[in-house]
């Protein structure tokens, strides 16, 4: 069954396009941080860490990798163990993108991965039985050739919340992500290791980078923590 945002977006189509390149040329001007993107820290028990997915995984919004989801992930993580971290993630990515740049990876082990995609296949118009075929095709090659014990991952961001984007492309979006999100949930019931956790972040300016798309720093710290608790728990 057709959705009503699915209909709508014929008649709305030369409006969301010229919203949708505002969006785009303001969202691009935030580069990635700088800093590592690879290394150890803290101490106790091993834990080898895999960081994956778009910008936000890369960590836009911050201007370096000890501000961005990476950096505070470890910051969280490092007084319970020793870990041996690293980033795999670049802006603008979607799943195909992702599995291309992990299939270049070594085959090794990690205890944990966390992802974060879904936005750039949100704007890209894929569908949610597209997202659902390509993430199991991501869990299939992070369970070969990772084995990890642990997949994390806070599911398709609610982007009509996003602060840069204007109506209807908010609410198309939106629906869109929401789709997307359900699809990502059915395949986790299907993944023992993939564990989906809500992201029930205040909607505030402080938690926005400057474009209005991106996390800032703060949401990476409540993001990080969020997940770094997990990690822990399932650990302990």
């Amino acid at each position: 069954m057709i959705a009503v945002d699915q209909i709508l977006r014929v008649p709305l189509l030369p409006v969301l396009a010229a919203q949708g390149l505002l969006v785009r040329r303001k969202a691009q001007l935030l580069p990635e941080p700088t800093g590592a993107r690879r290394g150890q820290s803290g101490s106790g028990p091993k834990l080898r860490l895999l960081i994956a997915g778009d910008s936000s995984a890369a960590g836009v919004g911050a201007q370096t990798q000890d501000t961005a989801l990476s950096g505070q992930l470890v910051t969280h993580l490092a007084p319970h163990f020793s870990v041996d971290w690293r980033v795999e993630a670049t802006t603008g990515h979607i799943t195909p993108d992702t599995i291309a740049r992990l299939k270049d990876l070594p085959k090794q082990r990690f205890d944990v991965v966390v992802f974060a995609l879904g936005v750039n296949d949100v704007t890209r118009a894929t569908t949610s039985g597209q997202f659902y075929q390509r993430q199991a095709k991501l869990m299939a090659l992070l369970r070969a050739r990772f084995t990890p014990r642990l997949i994390l991952t806070s599911g398709v961001p609610k982007m009509e919340l996003f602060p840069a984007l204007p109506q209807p492309l908010a609410w198309v979006l939106g629906q869109q992500a929401a789709r997307l999100d359900r699809a990502q949930a059915q395949l986790a019931e299907t993944v023992p290791e993939l564990h989906r956790l809500p992201l029930d972040i205040p909607v505030e300016p402080r938690f926005a980078a400057t474009d209005g798309y991106h996390p800032s720093p703060a949401f990476y710290q409540l993001w990080a923590r969020s997940l770094g608790d997990q990690i822990i728990a399932h650990h302990t």
